[in-house]
């Protein structure tokens, strides 16, 4: 197990604070842009309620030990009170690799893939993010877990080559990811 990709693949890494709204910016990359692939993450948290089964690849922290003693993830972290990691990506050929990851792991894979473009998602300011996860069903306890963490994530994020976007609208959040994305792609073929 490697993790290389083929030469030419466009790596793009997506981070930003839990509820400011990447999962909805991603999937709407992913329905607009059929050359992107997502690498799911797996987690050894429970889905929240009304959350997507194939939001994560759900795993019990026993088989996420197990993987990751295999060697089948490239990075790998403790957020909060679980696991989550990024396994070695396979995408189909002529696919560029999308990960939606944590600032940590963004800077590990940043490691792996130098050229990787890194993008940190904000909400407009903290009062949004906690509305948002509020809405997504989390309860208080999580929420002060998160907001507290956002703080942490955006001091990590300074410290790392991120372009920062911050989704206050979706569709022009979308439209700046999407034009990033595609300068990587300019620049990816003329290295």
């Amino acid at each position: 197990m490697t993790g290389r990709l083929p030469a030419g693949t466009t790596v793009v890494v997506i981070s930003g604070p839990g509820g400011v709204g990447k999962g909805t910016l991603v999937a709407e990359l992913l329905r607009r842009d059929p050359r992107l692939w997502l690498s799911r993450s797996w987690t050894t948290r429970a889905p929240r309620v009304g959350e997507s089964p194939d939001a994560y690849h759900f795993v019990s922290p026993e088989q996420f030990s197990r993987h990751a003693d295999a060697g089948g993830f490239l990075e790998w972290v403790e957020f909060l009170d679980y696991r989550q990691g990024s396994p070695l990506p396979v995408p189909p050929t002529g696919h560029d690799v999308l990960f939606e990851i944590d600032v940590v792991g963004a800077g590990l894979l940043r490691d792996r893939y130098p050229d990787a473009l890194l993008i940190f998602v904000d909400a407009p300011d903290r009062s949004v993010q906690e509305a948002r996860l509020r809405g997504r069903g989390d309860d208080e306890a999580r929420i002060a877990q998160r907001l507290a963490k956002a703080d942490e994530e955006v001091a990590r994020a300074r410290a790392l080559p991120f372009v920062h976007v911050v989704n206050d609208d979706l569709d022009r959040a979308v439209e700046d990811v999407g034009a990033l994305i595609e300068q990587a792609r300019r620049s990816a073929r003329s290295a």
